[in-house]
């Protein structure tokens, strides 16, 4: 019996390509693991620390293929983009990635770029220190940060559109502080100034991250919803 193209793709051929996408990028990070610790002297030490960042990188891919744009206007997308690239140096800055080393004497034996190797996802790290500014690049932390700055960007376009739509607008656009807030959680726990959650910094901001994710990408679907049923 012959079945019909549409019956083997599926009703939503886009999911069928996000999926292939998906697996395409699980089939690479578990060569890129296995090729790591396959030719280097490196141990695992603790499993999950070596999976966090495949959390990170998957959550935040899958999220952004399946994030539509909403229309909007030149203007709405030229200051949601604005705010949200001012939202990824925030993200970095509170994880450490980024910081100014103005009238600081630290990092003076480190200065110049480094190149440091590690486990997939962890690294490659690569790390500039200067005079003024220090710029630490950790793979999964950098690709976490661009997916939520993309699901701001979005939630933003979402909430300057539905502010168009009178007294539901508002109560969405307040609506949509709380994942923004949230996500800035993925950022903040395990930054260099959280000291005392250093051991377990890394479960807690992956816990953040996932949850950030999960609010900016369920958010716009709520307001969506509640259009169609008022």
């Amino acid at each position: 019996m012959r079945y019909p193209t549409s019956a083997l793709v599926g009703p939503n051929r886009r999911l069928s390509v996000e999926q292939r996408w998906v697996l395409v990028l699980v089939l690479f990070e578990a060569l890129a693991l296995v090729g790591y610790f396959a030719l280097t002297d490196a141990t695992v030490t603790s499993l999950r620390y070596v999976l966090y960042p495949f959390v990170w990188i998957n959550v935040g891919v899958v999220a952004v293929l399946r994030t539509n744009l909403p229309t909007a206007s030149r203007r709405a997308r030229l200051v949601s983009g604005t705010l949200s690239v001012l939202y990824f140096f925030a993200l970095t800055a509170l994880a450490g990635l980024v910081g100014l080393e103005i009238g600081a004497h630290t990092h003076t034996h480190v200065h110049g770029l480094q190149f440091t190797m590690a486990s997939p996802g962890w690294g490659p790290r690569v790390g500039y220190a200067g005079s003024l500014v220090t710029v630490n690049f950790v793979p999964y932390r950098v690709i976490g940060y661009l997916a939520l700055s993309y699901l701001v960007y979005a939630t933003l376009l979402d909430a300057a559109t539905a502010v168009l739509s009178g007294i539901l607008g508002v109560a969405t656009c307040v609506g949509c502080s709380l994942p923004i807030v949230g996500s800035l959680a993925a950022g903040a726990v395990g930054g260099t100034g959280v000291v005392a959650l250093a051991t377990l910094s890394v479960d807690f901001s992956t816990l953040a991250f996932v949850g950030a994710v999960g609010l900016l990408s369920v958010r716009p679907r709520f307001r969506r919803l509640a259009e169609f049923r008022s």
